[in-house]
């Protein structure tokens, strides 16, 4: 059993419970109606939920934080961290300042492009790509995905402004809906960066016209989420002979990018497209859609009007939300994403105690260690395969709480005598540059994908390692003084998830060394990919709203990792405690309740309709509901734990659970 404080433990709070509720019929809501009730959506918020009351704690305590940093001393002194937090914040903060200055901070930026000499569009287009906006195609640099330990060169797609592809090529009312918005949305960008009404008409037709051809030459989001499918690595040589339509080594010598060996494609065919469209594009209508990309991913840094444009479109139109959040919850975000590892070092330094760092160690170790007992149990694997995938869980990386090196921002200089927008495009091109100046190089793989006050969690496939930043690690996902059932049921499937994410549909397709490598046999794949499909199609059976089904496909690799780290949790409270832990829980419910009970508790959340139907299409993850009802349904350990008989709705026949991992 794992060491805790001296402590009374914490107990399950049954408070949430709504005993009129049949939890044999919906778990969710027996579990979560009362703290729904005692929860409702705020007016600023699409969904409200246990993860974002735990987010908005941790912005409480970032705010705190910048605030104090800001009083500093060194606030005063040019160059400090504090310095550059305090005046990027107060920048932000100054609206009459903003709403003063108005589109001005983008006039120099929308004259460059419409002076600009198309010849050397190439340049442009770099220019655009360095900290300001994507257009046409996007380039960065990552690991290689077959030698995850050198940088390689990418090429993808540019953003939709809808997200989706299918809200341009589906003809249906609420898409219908959608694009008028997006009209008005774009029409009023361009009438407040100073267009007449019949420029911002002309702009609207250019940008939906060329969007709509981006969408019919993109591929699926399902297809997007295959490695094999995104990962067409060339030859620079090739590339450019590939799409010779286009100057590649201008455009890469923009970012002091002089030596490519190689480059992956995303999607080949869709830089075909751009490669054959680029010429047929006048300059009026390539200088629109450049406008446009423009004054679309700046608006939020300018003035009241601009954000309220914005505010239309993404948050009442597509999701339904009332009222956007409070200016300084807005304006935080802004120095806790530029300068995210000096705010993560303070909020460490605060709020992250060692004990529990060690305490999650000890978790992991145990969690890896229930994983290895189901590899090594699993009927539909052959032990060739079995052996590879223990290397791989062997070989995995585990980082808790905070980077070991923190990163440094020294470059980058707030000037307040210049526009917020101006200073974060400065530290944009910093970013951007940043980025570029890894290739050829060996990866650094002590580097962290999220700040260590960020209230979420990864698996990295390139690295083989999960990561669970300091911020996820509290109440209630993780208190040190919480019975194990608790700890288990919420962080520890949290880790379980994520380790699960190393043999999902995607992840099972890289080695121990993060490498794109087929390390399956041929059998073992097939069994696989059938209890995925048999997966995939039990999720498209869950009807998430009246007429509107999830999308058991899009959803696969987070609905694997779901079951695989609650089966992978309970394996580990278990082996943890002997077998024994009927003495570690103080409720009137038996351990595994407890276990399952805490686990629905932290998907609790209120939705609005409008936001279901965006998410079901935009979002990898299935809703609370489902990650509850549809998951459980296949655990026999669940089904034993509540006693769930045939003719509950909690019910799935033992022939149709679906058993992965």
């Amino acid at each position: 059993m794992i060491e805790k404080g001296l402590s009374e433990k914490i107990t399950l709070d049954e408070s949430t419970f709504d005993p009129h509720v049949n939890l044999k019929d919906d778990f969710y809501s027996f579990a979560n109606k009362k703290w729904m009730e005692e929860n409702p959506l705020p007016n600023d918020f699409s969904r409200f939920g246990v993860f974002d009351k735990v987010h908005e704690k941790s912005i409480a305590q970032i705010k705190e934080l910048i605030t104090k940093l800001s009083e500093h001393p060194d606030a005063n002194v040019m160059g400090t961290d504090a310095q550059k937090i305090r005046d990027i914040y107060e920048l932000g903060m100054d609206v009459d300042r903003l709403n003063k200055e108005g589109a001005a901070p983008l006039r120099p930026f929308l004259d460059k492009i419409e002076n600009a000499d198309l010849s050397q569009l190439e340049d442009l287009i770099a220019w655009l790509h360095t900290g300001i906006t994507s257009t046409f195609f996007t380039t960065g640099v990552g690991p290689d995905q077959r030698n995850s330990n050198k940088y390689l060169m990418n090429i993808g797609y540019a953003g939709l402004g809808l997200g989706d592809r299918d809200y341009y090529l589906v003809d249906n009312e609420e898409n219908r809906r959608y694009i008028a918005a997006y009209e008005k949305f774009v029409k009023t960008l361009m009438t407040l960066s100073g267009y007449d009404e019949e420029s911002a008409q002309r702009i609207w037709n250019n940008v939906i016209e060329i969007e709509t051809k981006f969408a019919e030459n993109r591929k699926t989001k399902e297809m997007l989420r295959d490695p094999d499918v995104i990962f067409n690595i060339m030859t620079y040589s090739d590339f450019k002979k590939r799409y010779s339509n286009f100057n590649w080594d201008a455009y890469f010598s923009a970012f002091g990018v002089e030596k490519l060996d190689e480059i992956n494609v995303i999607d080949p065919e869709f830089i075909d497209f751009i490669n054959n469209f680029l010429p047929t594009l006048d300059s009026r209508k390539l200088k629109d859609l450049l406008i446009y990309d423009l004054v679309a991913d700046c608006a939020n840094l300018l003035s009241e009007e601009f954000e309220d444009t914005v505010f239309d479109l993404y948050g009442k139109a597509m999701n339904g939300t009332e009222e956007k959040q409070p200016r300084w919850k807005r304006i935080m975000a802004v120095p806790n994403s530029l300068f995210g590892e000096i705010v993560g070092k303070l909020y460490v330094e605060k709020y992250f105690p060692e004990e529990n760092k060690q305490y999650m160690v000890q978790l992991v170790e145990n969690l890896r260690k229930a994983l290895a007992v189901h590899i090594k149990s699993l009927p539909w694997m052959s032990e060739e395969t079995k052996r590879k995938a223990l290397e791989k869980l062997d070989s995995l990386t585990i980082k808790i709480g905070y980077p070991d090196k923190w990163k440094d921002y020294s470059e980058i200089n707030i000037d307040p005598s210049k526009s917020f927008f101006e200073n974060i495009h400065a530290a944009n091109v910093w970013f951007t540059h940043d980025n570029y100046s890894k290739i050829n190089k060996p990866v650094d793989k002590t580097e962290w994908l999220m700040t260590p006050q960020a209230v979420n969690a990864y698996y990295n496939p390139t690295s083989n390692e999960i990561c669970f930043p300091a911020g996820i690690l509290q109440p209630p996902f993780f208190d040190i003084n919480a019975e194990d059932a608790i700890n288990y049921g919420r962080i520890g499937v949290v880790i379980g998830h994520e380790m699960t994410h190393g043999f999902d549909d995607r992840g099972r397709k890289y080695d121990k060394d993060g490498n794109l490598a087929d390390w399956w046999t041929a059998e073992d794949s097939k069994q696989f990919n059938e209890l995925a499909e048999s997966l995939v199609a039990q999720f498209n059976k869950v009807e998430v709203a009246p007429g509107i089904f999830a999308n058991g496909k899009y959803t696969l690799g987070e609905n694997i990792a779901d079951q695989g780290g609650l089966r992978v949790a309970m394996t580990a409270l278990r082996m943890a405690n002997e077998d024994n832990i009927d003495s570690n829980v103080k409720s009137e419910y038996s351990p595994e309740q407890v276990f399952y009970l805490a686990y629905a508790n932290v998907w609790a959340e209120n939705i609005r309709p409008e936001s279901i139907a965006v998410r079901t299409k935009s979002d990898t993850h299935s809703l609370g509901r489902i990650r509850v009802n549809a998951t459980l349904r296949n655990l026999d350990s669940f089904i034993d734990a509540f006693e769930i008989n045939e003719g509950d709705a909690m019910f799935l026949p033992k022939n149709e659970r679906i058993i992965i991992w």
